[in-house]
């Protein structure tokens, strides 16, 4: 948790609920194991920070809809909604224990600008302003999946279009999609060794 505090001013209630992610996490990864056991010993690293590299690039105005695809134990969508109370988020997986955590999870921390969807992305049919996801898949087969979920209309500094958390060389990926994008390192952002090969990817 120390580790958040290093790179995000909170507020005294997303201090508590982040701090309270461990031990609910813990409980219910020993029922359904949607976290390695190895993982859960860097759980704020790994997982919570690497998420909120998000807010490290946008500060989501109130009101933004945010669809979080293929979201398994909640990431990244629930520490997104923790930094970002007055934005709405949908956490969207198509296996149902993990969509059972995640709602236990929610309900845990009173999340009440977040909710679930047990399916697949194509099966949404409303428009969001961003579309989140940890490297679920390739690029050019996540923007075939999520691209029509996109809102045209934009109100935050970014245009409104996918984020995307990945690592690796991207670069082959990238040109397959042929649509506008920006890439951003988070070893910029964060110290850590973890994050050296770590990127964001902006597609829009």
């Amino acid at each position: 948790m120390e580790k958040i505090k290093k790179y995000f001013t909170l507020s005294s209630l997303q201090e508590q609920r982040l701090t309270a992610l461990r031990e609910i996490y813990d409980v219910w990864n020993s029922r359904i194991n949607v976290i390695s056991r190895k993982d859960m010993d860097n759980f704020y690293e790994h997982h919570v920070l690497h998420s909120l590299a998000i807010a490290k690039v946008i500060r989501f105005t109130p009101g933004t809809d945010v669809l979080d695809v293929g979201t398994g134990g909640g990431f990244p969508g629930i520490p997104l909604a923790i930094m970002f109370p007055e934005s709405s988020f949908v956490l969207c997986d198509s296996i149902g224990k993990k969509i059972k955590v995640v709602d236990a999870v929610i309900e845990e921390l009173q999340l009440t600008n977040a909710k679930t969807f047990l399916g697949r992305a194509e099966n949404i049919n409303r428009k969001f302003d961003f579309i989140v996801s940890r490297a679920v898949t390739e690029l050019e087969e996540f923007y075939k999946w999520t691209g029509n979920n996109i809102k045209n209309s934009a109100s935050n500094s970014l245009p409104n279009g996918i984020l995307y958390l990945k690592g690796g060389d991207i670069k082959n990926e990238l040109q397959k999609v042929k649509r506008k994008n920006k890439v951003y390192d988070l070893a910029d952002y964060f110290l850590e060794e973890y994050f050296e090969t770590k990127k964001l990817v902006h597609i829009f």
